[in-house]
């Protein structure tokens, strides 16, 4: 029998073209490596940030504005690596915990009301920013409490871990104001301890605090108060040193942001009924935030 003779021409499309899978292969480092031998992504979540990154009830399963952030970069993996049917695993943190989880591995991925900050880049890597918001009180209207200065001789909650916590405890000490401040393991607890009169006014994310108001029976009771303490600039959270899962991330977040994706995510958690009781936040889009879709970057607000 006579073999046929394959063209040149096709042998050397045919091998040059396996050597560029191989060589893409092999090029592959760090996250990107883990999950393309594990096949398996591992994602960080928060069980009640409101509208970042919580259980819905009604379904027992993880939404809000970051974790759909996250299923997008999933997406753009699933994409990169060649792998369809990438398995998606979800593991509950907290604010405490979220950078050693990341650190040793037990999770590639966490986006949710995590702060940039040069603090934690010494610790891990941090993405294009996702999304800007400012720190405030949430206070009962009848607790006098309308400003920082209020606070002397008052207790404060705020959420362990958090730059909230940080940066009170520093404005305290240096304002030499006899405050009590309480630590809680997660927001949820903090304002059970403002409903409760364990503490006069609870600091963190304005965001957060509106959010938490939507599933509160008395929320008339209670108002968002005093002047604007930080920027915070809320990215996502990946290991350091790790160039190529970055360059990756980043990529999949401008691409949200300057295609109008993320404007119609954000309109479709802060100013529409969300899960699972159809509850509207009614916060527009901010100056701050149309700048940063206009322009993406990866900027801290302490630099």
């Amino acid at each position: 029998m006579k073999l046929k003779k394959i063209p040149t021409t096709a042998l050397v499309i045919f091998f040059c073209s396996m050597l560029g899978w191989t060589a893409q292969a092999a090029d592959l480092s760090g996250t990107l490596k883990k999950i393309k031998n594990d096949k398996v992504i591992v994602l960080g979540y928060r069980e009640s940030s409101v509208p970042w990154s919580y259980i819905d009830s009604s379904t027992n399963k993880v939404v809000g504005y970051s974790h759909e952030t996250a299923l997008l970069i999933v997406d753009a993996i699933k994409q990169e690596l060649g792998l369809p049917d990438l398995q998606v695993r979800e593991i509950p943190i907290t604010a405490q915990n979220r950078i050693s989880l990341i650190q040793n591995g037990s999770i590639d991925l966490e986006c949710n009301g995590t702060t940039n900050t040069a603090e934690r880049r010494r610790q891990v890597a941090l993405s294009d920013t996702f999304a800007i918001t400012q720190t405030q009180l949430l206070t009962k209207k009848s607790s006098g409490v309308h400003d920082m200065s209020d606070l002397a001789g008052k207790t404060v909650v705020v959420t362990a871990g958090s730059t909230s916590e940080r940066y009170m405890r520093t404005y305290v000490q240096q304002k030499h104001m006899d405050t009590n401040i309480v630590s809680a393991k997660d927001h949820s607890q903090a304002f059970l301890m403002l409903q409760s009169d364990r503490a006069a006014a609870f600091f963190m994310d304005r965001d957060v605090l509106s959010a938490l108001l939507l599933k509160a029976r008395d929320a008339a009771d209670y108002v968002v108060t005093g002047r604007p303490q930080t920027k915070e600039a809320l990215a996502c959270m990946l290991r350091k040193d790790d160039p190529q899962f970055k360059a990756l991330v980043d990529k999949t977040i401008a691409a949200m942001q300057t295609s109008g994706k993320a404007e119609k995510m954000y309109n479709r958690w802060f100013m529409s009924p969300i899960p699972p009781k159809g509850d509207v936040l009614n916060a527009p889009l901010s100056d701050a935030m149309r700048e940063l879709y206009a322009h993406p970057n990866d900027r801290s607000f302490d630099e």
